[in-house]
């Protein structure tokens, strides 16, 4: 299909690196320092900061009251009540669990007489750990805050925090099962543990609690229903039908007028204590046995936290401060262990309950809280009969949307199978090894293929595009040609330590010969032409010193061009010049070691390959495209060097083309530009670099000729 012709002309002087710098008068920027920023006062930049640290102040005045309010207020009310009878987040609560009951085990409070265990006592020990570790990690998490750590985010791709929040929701799925079943499991933590609990739960099945399982499936089978008619009828209704909280407040009624817990069996929320614990100081003295375990807590509740704003953010279209979610996070954290709270994260589970029962701002995590402190302090024994199998429901059908991540596995493989990779990785070592050490893990793992893609990036030899100044992959466009006599080569990747071998052995693939044999056998000859010489001239002078030579002989001279590259300094200061007396013999030997020399008229120099009887390469010179180069270390400064000086070796000039600024000026920081490299082998572009090696073919190899006459 031929192409319709568009006016698309620019007349430019042919410009390399030097006279660009000149037209466009570069000067280097200099850069501002931060602390000068952090140290500038004024009031808009007050007023920012309060905003940075206070965003409620930015939001709260512009909320719309109308078209919020309601949905806020009924997803509040929704999230508070699934909150009464667990923890926030289950696998938190474990970590939590593992860290006191390891520090204050049963064995350590047993009562002399009947050998039972004073719970009460064991109790106060772990409360006292769990406030004492709530403390340090909100510390933790407020100093990483208030030191910008939240740029690790920066490494948690999209593919890792969806296999991320896949698996963590499958931790979920699998913690909820022991109510849907009314089983008793034991506690675990670390690695494997989430296998070890499904095995249990599958050998402990035929335990079930019937009427729990009815309760259950009941509950579950009416969320789904409400949900269904919320998407069928989502244009007809002013709000979402708010399923979770009617369904909660009528398997209550239910389970106290029909006694579900006495008749069937079936678990129920219980006693709730009444009144707000007064504030304790934390003991300091508990800070060095909980520090490893918080500084885990407080990485693993903040890895949670941002891979769901990020997911969220994604779905509704804002950003998330990282930085800012570790101080939110970490002075919750602080305040609650001040009144005896244990460490916690945000909860996926009620996170999904919030956003499908029409929560739109914190106002409905605002009611939520303001809900759950009236129940504590007055209204907790009116949810005593609550079924944990209706919570555990809720849970299991909220957690739908994080499930239907496994889609990805599809999408993924379709479009980007690294990614995949990635995806996968991480689910099973979260899966595995539990959230803290599979992040831990996923994180490695993503960041070493990242280094092993820049290893081996795509490498190719480009042709120009005809009629344009566009230089692309000739095996990926049939219509690009090779320019004759300039070979172009570029990398997908930057060149560094990890790389630079590679660049530069692929490079001298694609050219399409063994310049490494090609030198050695060069050198060979060179070697070999200066040792025959050697012996030459050491014949010469025994046969001078033995006595005058013969008339004939003094009448036959010999005039020869020689390279023998540092030696020739010592045949020099032989001063041979003025001699005309020499034996034939000698003066053929000679004539023969140099006819190679003079074959080449134009190049009286014997030491080019065609002198030397070796293939010559069938371009003159080689230009190296590294626009992709974002910025250059000592390995690869030294790499191009010696690929300038090995293509020299061979007759073939190299010049560099599409250089980033920053990557120019780091060329200049680490010396490599200098008398035989310079600027002027540097050009805006590869087509400025490919008409230049067409205007200078090669003629020769680099280094000097030393002519010499005996």
């Amino acid at each position: 299909m031929e192409l319709r012709r568009r006016d698309y002309h620019v007349e430019r002087p042919l410009l390399n690196q030097k006279q660009l710098e000149e037209l466009g008068r570069w000067s280097s920027v200099t850069g501002t320092h931060q602390w000068r920023t952090w140290l500038q006062c004024s009031h808009a930049r007050a007023r920012a900061l309060l905003l940075q640290y206070l965003p409620v102040l930015a939001w709260l005045p512009r909320y719309p009251v109308r078209d919020w309010l309601l949905g806020d207020l009924l997803s509040g009310l929704s999230v508070a009540i699934m909150q009464l009878p667990q923890g926030t987040f289950a696998v938190m609560s474990v970590m939590v669990g593992s860290v006191t009951e390891s520090l204050a085990p049963d064995e350590d409070f047993l009562q002399d007489l009947n050998s039972t265990v004073n719970e009460t006592a064991r109790d106060a020990a772990r409360v006292q750990l769990a406030s004492a570790l709530s403390v340090l990690v909100g510390l933790f998490q407020v100093g990483l805050g208030l030191v910008h750590f939240g740029f690790v985010v920066t490494y948690l791709s999209e593919p890792l925090v969806h296999g991320y929040t896949t698996a963590a929701s499958v931790q979920v799925f699998i913690s909820q099962l022991k109510y849907v079943f009314g089983l008793q499991l034991s506690s675990r933590s670390g690695p494997l543990s989430i296998i070890y609990t499904l095995l249990e739960v599958c050998w402990k099945l035929p335990q079930s609690v019937v009427g729990t399982m009815v309760t259950a499936l009941v509950a579950g089978v009416v969320l789904v229903v409400v949900k269904l008619l919320n998407d069928k009828l989502q244009q007809h209704l002013p709000l979402p039908i708010p399923g979770e909280l009617l369904t909660l407040i009528g398997a209550t009624g239910i389970s106290y007028g029909v006694g579900l817990k006495h008749r069937f069996g079936v678990d129920v929320v219980g006693d709730i204590p009444a009144g707000l614990i007064p504030p304790v100081a934390p003991n300091s003295q508990l800070f060095a046995k909980l520090v490893g375990n918080a500084f885990a807590i407080a990485v693993v509740g903040f890895a949670i936290a941002i891979s769901l704003g990020k997911i969220f953010a994604l779905r509704h279209g804002y950003r998330v401060d990282s930085n800012q979610e570790l101080v939110a996070l970490g002075l919750s954290n602080l305040i609650g262990g001040v009144f005896q709270c244990f460490p916690v994260s945000c909860s996926m589970s009620r996170s999904l309950v919030q956003e499908s029962t029409g929560g739109n701002t914190q106002v409905a995590g605002a009611v939520s809280s303001l809900f759950i402190l009236i129940i504590i302090v007055k209204l907790g024994e009116l949810f005593q009969d609550l079924p944990k199998a209706v919570l555990a429901a809720a849970i299991i059908v909220n957690l739908k949307g994080m499930l239907m991540q496994f889609t990805d596995i599809c999408s993924l493989w379709k479009a980007n199978r690294m990614d995949l990779l990635i995806w996968l990785v991480t689910f099973v070592a979260t899966i595995l090894l539990n959230l803290d050490l599979g992040l831990a893990a996923a994180v490695a793992f993503s960041l070493l293929l990242v280094v092993f893609r820049t290893q081996l990036p795509h490498y190719s030899i480009l042709g120009q595009v005809p009629d344009t100044d566009i230089y692309r992959d000739v095996a990926e466009y049939s219509e690009a040609r090779e320019v004759p006599g300039v070979k172009v080569f570029r990398s997908s990747a930057t060149v560094y330590f990890a790389n630079a071998e590679l660049y530069s052995d692929t490079l001298k693939q694609k050219c399409g010969i063994d310049v490494d044999r090609l030198i050695s056998r060069k050198k060979k000859l060179l070697k070999k032409k200066e040792l025959k010489l050697k012996r030459l001239l050491k014949e010469e002078k025994l046969q001078r010193q033995a006595g005058p030579l013969e008339p004939a002989a003094a009448s036959k001279g010999t005039s020869v061009s020689i390279n023998a590259n540092t030696s020739i300094r010592d045949i020099e200061s032989n001063n041979m010049e003025g001699s005309k007396a020499k034996q034939v013999s000698a003066g053929k030997e000679l004539e023969d070691t140099a006819a190679s020399g003079q074959e080449d008229a134009k190049a009286p120099d014997g030491s080019t390959l065609k002198a030397l009887g070796l293939p010559q390469p069938d371009f003159h010179s080689l230009v190296l495209d590294l626009g992709a180069l974002s910025f250059v270390d000592t390995v690869c400064l030294k790499s191009l060097k010696n690929i300038f000086r090995d293509f020299r070796e061979i007759e073939v000039e190299v010049y560099m083309a599409a250089c980033h600024t920053p990557v120019v000026t780091q060329l200049e920081a680490g010396h490599f530009f200098d008398a035989s490299i310079t600027k002027q082998h540097l050009f805006a572009s590869v087509h400025d670099a490919v008409v230049f090696a067409l205007q200078h073919p090669r003629s020769g190899p680099v280094s000097p000729v030393s002519v010499t006459q005996l």
